[in-house]
């Protein structure tokens, strides 16, 4: 029988017979010391996705195997898209092992919220959304930041044991694992990254010095994110790369606020007040009154109001409404996209969003 042969991009086993499936490499490429599948390959060098046919089913029986193992789980998730890239259930899947919540992507956050305050605020959504992690640790794996911190607890917490990282796609959880290479192996950009969703397709594992592994699993698609619903030039312009500058808008009521074509945020009742709207920069937010925002939308959406562009814009499900009585402060989130702060109770809203996609209040995160 012949060896496995995993792409040390993705996990998936190679083959070499089809196309269409993954793990498919060109015969030639079997004599390299470390393989790489053709679709990691595109990926890697030319930027293009090519979709795979790996279903939930397939998600979750790798979740099934975490309570199996005795094992530290290193849960990340994307602190920006904090609730959007939340596993749901997760807590049932990973037995007796210990959890450590790694919040991802801290660069993107202004500097102003202090990292201390973020950590206790991560350490009690966690709990309230049903997990209770042993500690939480907020990084930069893009730039490195507290990295030193984050491998320090790793340590501490696995005990001797292997160590599963899970989280869903686009958490940015290979560039983190890349960055663990790099600092144990000096080894660049082993595993695939990409700011496509669903990057990672097989378990992919990494010895440690003690004869355990670091595993590294696919993310977990969390279908209510803005990114399974949007094109590829929009998801760039959605996807936050450096500090985001919040954009602070005084609202009268019966006003409205569009992001993008994206979502819409309606302020019904409350008198005068500020809303704090955290998006990627390169997000355009337009102000309108209620009364105009319907047609606003009818006419404008693909033009004015962007991305999508005019192109794309008839592929994007129709924005549904969310209404909400504000009790005391609190964020709006549009799943992927970002939240609006109301700043106190007694303020009723109505938040739009692509129907499929999510939108959640939380405590403030400022």
């Amino acid at each position: 029988m012949t060896e496995e042969i995993r792409c040390i991009g993705c996990g998936a086993v190679i083959q070499t017979t089809d196309k269409t499936k993954p793990g498919y490499a060109p015969e030639s490429s079997l004599d390299k010391e470390d393989v790489i599948c053709q679709r990691c390959f595109r990926l890697k060098h030319y930027n293009e996705i090519q979709d795979v046919p790996l279903t939930d089913d397939d998600f979750l029986k790798i979740l099934n195997q975490l309570g199996t193992k005795e094992a530290l789980i290193v849960y990340v998730v994307d602190i920006f898209d904090f609730d959007g890239s939340w596993l749901p259930g997760l807590h049932r899947f990973v037995g007796n092992n210990p959890v450590l919540l790694v919040g991802n992507k801290a660069d993107l956050l202004p500097k102003s919220l202090k990292r201390e305050r973020l950590t206790q605020w991560m350490r009690g959504r966690a709990r309230e959304l049903g997990l209770a992690p042993t500690d939480c640790v907020l990084v930069s794996a893009e730039k490195g930041h507290s990295f030193e911190a984050l491998l320090e607890k790793i340590e501490e917490e696995r005990d001797g044991r292997d160590v599963f990282v899970v989280g869903c796609t686009n958490v940015g959880k290979s560039t983190l694992i890349n960055r663990i290479i790099k600092v144990a192996t000096g080894e660049n950009d082993v595993i695939t990254t990409s700011q496509f969703p669903g990057t990672t397709l097989d378990k992919i594992e990494i010895p440690l010095d003690d004869g355990s592994v670091l595993v590294d699993t696919p993310g977990i698609i969390n279908h209510h994110q803005i990114a399974h619903v949007v094109d590829a030039a929009t998801l760039k312009v959605i996807s936050p790369k450096k500090e985001i500058k919040p954009l602070v808008f005084q609202l009268n009521e019966e006003q409205t606020l569009f992001l993008g074509a994206l979502a819409r945020f309606d302020y019904t009742s409350g008198g005068r007040r500020s809303f704090v709207v955290y998006t990627s920069n390169n997000l355009m937010v337009h102000r309108t009154k209620l009364e105009k925002a319907d047609n606003l939308y009818e006419t404008q959406a693909g033009k004015l109001l962007q991305p999508p562009g005019e192109t794309d814009i008839e592929a994007l499900p129709k924005l549904v409404p969310y209404t909400f009585s504000i009790k005391e402060k609190a964020d709006i989130v549009f799943s992927g996209l970002g939240w609006i702060t109301v700043p106190e109770g007694g303020a009723k809203v109505t938040a739009w969003v692509p129907d499929g996609v999510s939108v959640t209040i939380r405590r403030s995160i400022v």
